[in-house]
């Protein structure tokens, strides 16, 4: 499937990538990524669904502000996707519902 996200890479930016699971599938995302855009650019388009009326939500500010781009990330819930870097052998798994109070 070909990539139509609006996230690419600047031409002469290191072409290094690492390996992270998203929802139990293995993708190869840009190494100096925040999770938001990486799982943007590998075509993710719903990070999370909300509690009242389950409507899906995406990365909204990219600045961490807005809490729209909550994921799980290694078995943490309600990581801000945005202001997290992606590292080799991360897991991160869509929310869906109330935030857990932790």
């Amino acid at each position: 499937m070909q990539n139509v996200s609006l996230f690419s890479q600047i031409d002469g930016a290191s072409p290094r990538t690492v390996r992270i699971v998203v929802d139990g599938c293995p993708v190869d995302v840009p190494e100096h990524a925040n999770v938001a855009a990486a799982l943007l650019c590998a075509g993710v388009s719903v990070f999370r669904h909300t509690p009242v009326g389950a409507a899906p939500r995406a990365p909204y500010c990219m600045m961490g502000v807005c809490f729209d781009c909550l994921v799980e990330i290694d078995g943490l819930p309600n990581q801000q996707a945005c202001m997290v870097r992606v590292r080799d052998g991360m897991e991160i798994k869509a929310m869906a519902g109330a935030r857990a109070l932790v």
